[in-house]
């Protein structure tokens, strides 16, 4: 990186710092402090004084998409393998069996809960990339670790560290994406990272599938699944430390004049770029706005299933009437049923400025599929079982759109990175509730369990309805709001661009920032 980019600093109208004072008032007679704002203002200042066209524009997301997209699928292709890896070892020999099972199951989200603030709290001190790539590694090892485990303890203790380490890659992904594209493109990029919960229920399947054929009698066919995905993990985590940037500004793969172009291109979102200073007052309205409290709700509705049938899905195929082997490539279908689904209703989400809807086609098919489950318990139907159990997998596609809607719906770098670490806290309690829905005493069937998902997730719909009308009011008072500010200042529209691009890097929240608009 061009050493002229690290300390360039440019005031409001993109002069330098040191020719102006550091306090700006806005017609609108608010003082904003340059400190205050994101890093980005170092780069382009508050005034758009570079333009490019469309056709360069394009180019720059090409090479964008060709790069961090990718990363950011290796990351979560590697973390779900991770997280389910006790899912396959269940049935290749794992020494841990019954409520030992359900609690080392737990740990994970036990850790995942305890760490997620704090985690989220360093990541925003530190460079955001460096921190992702190090916890990998460090995953990685963790994973590697259970092959050399014997006791419940040491499972359980394990588990949980695990789960500290992988509780920063959601929130710091859902960062990237929102610092290098467009609302209207954030929905897509994240499904292509999402779409890897699928392909890695794939691949797992299709490779414990082929190390059930082991016969060694010195290491036995689960240690061999935790030794393999760990030192994957390790290989994801030094490529994220090598080529997955921070930030626009510290994008080394790119020019300087690229650098500028992918902030320009967002700067119109007013969703801001990255800031290191964290500010009390972003995180008090984020935990008093209503939003927050009913994506709160309606990720955890979303982790119950998530945390169930992440643990116990191949439990369940087993239990339809099938051998441990054969149920290991049975379940991959299902692995491609997600995946259509997330890229159908992320393409969807952009492509129609929709956020909450595309929840509810995701969430649909699986109450449908619990019913199917409920309603066939204990018949010898085995393809309609089956049929149940795929159709159940679409609900995680509704995670990815909850992280869409709040890279889309929130602005402020602290208020983000608290509502994101709200959510992801939120998730992993319902992953801890999740494992705890199927008992050991309602097996084969477990009926009560799949009532659970069933009921959570059509309430998730009434709640999908309600936020997609609040951000329509929210929108509707802003308008008001902002004419009344064009009214009393007489703006010009040539005015009325200069303060939308100066509100664009001031650091300033969705609440704070007239001219922000809400994602539906």
């Amino acid at each position: 990186m061009p050493s002229d980019i690290a300390t360039e600093e440019k005031d409001y109208d993109g002069q330098s710092k040191h020719e102006v004072d550091e306090k700006h008032t806005s017609p609108s007679e608010v003082n904003y402090d340059i400190k205050d704002g994101d890093e980005a203002l170092r780069l382009v200042g508050a005034r758009r004084t570079a333009h490019h066209s469309e056709e360069y524009n394009l180019k720059l997301r090409r090479k964008l998409d060709m790069l961090i997209p990718p990363i950011c699928a290796a990351v979560y292709f590697t973390q779900y393998l991770d997280k389910t890896s006790l899912n396959y070892a269940s049935i290749m020999g794992l020494p841990v069996t019954g409520q030992h099972y359900n609690l080392v199951s737990l740990s994970f989200y036990v850790g995942f809960l305890v760490w997620e603030f704090p985690t989220m709290y360093i990541s925003q001190k530190t460079r955001l990339a460096k921190y992702l790539g190090g916890n990998i590694v460090m995953w990685g090892i963790v994973l590697m670790l259970h092959a050399v485990a014997r006791t419940f303890s040491a499972f359980f203790a394990l588990r949980f560290f695990l789960g500290m380490l992988e509780s920063c890659v959601a929130p710091i992904l859902i960062l990237v994406i929102s610092m290098f594209y467009k609302k209207s493109e954030q929905a897509t990029r994240i499904s292509y990272f999402y779409v890897m919960l699928g392909m890695a229920q794939v691949f797992g399947g299709f490779t414990a599938y082929a190390v059930s054929f082991s016969t060694s009698k010195a290491i036995l066919p689960y240690k061999i699944i935790y030794i393999f995905l760990g030192g994957l993990a390790i290989l994801v985590g030094i490529c994220v430390l090598i080529w997955l940037p921070d930030s626009p500004v510290h994008a080394h793969f790119l020019s300087k004049e690229e650098r500028i172009a992918a902030l320009e291109r967002v700067r119109n979102d007013q969703v801001g770029t990255e800031n290191k200073r964290f500010k009390k007052e972003q995180v008090w309205e984020a935990i008093t706005d209503v939003r927050t409290w009913l994506i709160v709700i309606s990720t955890f509705m979303t982790g119950v299933p998530s945390g169930a049938l992440g643990s116990f899905s191949n439990i369940i195929i087993k239990n339809i009437g099938y051998t441990s082997r054969q149920t290991l490539i049975i379940s991959t279908p299902g692995g491609f049923v997600y995946s259509c689904i997330t890229i159908f209703c992320g393409y969807y989400s952009d492509k129609k400025n929709e956020r909450m809807l595309p929840v509810v086609f995701a969430v649909t098919p699986t109450i449908v599929g619990a019913a199917i489950l409920i309603g066939l318990n204990g018949s010898e139907r085995k393809g309609a079982l089956l049929f149940g159990v795929y159709l159940i997998s679409t609900f995680g596609a509704a995670l990815s759109l909850i992280y869409s809607w709040n890279a889309s719906n929130t602005s402020g770098h602290t208020k983000k990175v608290t509502i994101n670490a709200m959510t992801l806290v939120s998730y992993a309690l319902g992953n801890v509730a999740g494992t705890e829905i199927f008992q050991p005493k309602d097996a084969p069937g477990y009926v009560p369990g799949k009532i659970v998902i069933l009921v959570l997730l059509s309430s998730q719909i009434c709640i999908s309805f309600v936020l997609r009308w609040l951000n329509i009011y929210r929108n509707r008072k802003k308008r008001h709001v902002l004419e009344q500010e064009i009214s009393r200042n007489a703006w010009t529209e040539e005015d009325i661009e200069r303060e939308r691009q100066r509100h664009a890097f001031l650091d300033l929240t969705d609440r704070q920032n007239m001219f922000f608009v809400y994602t539906l």
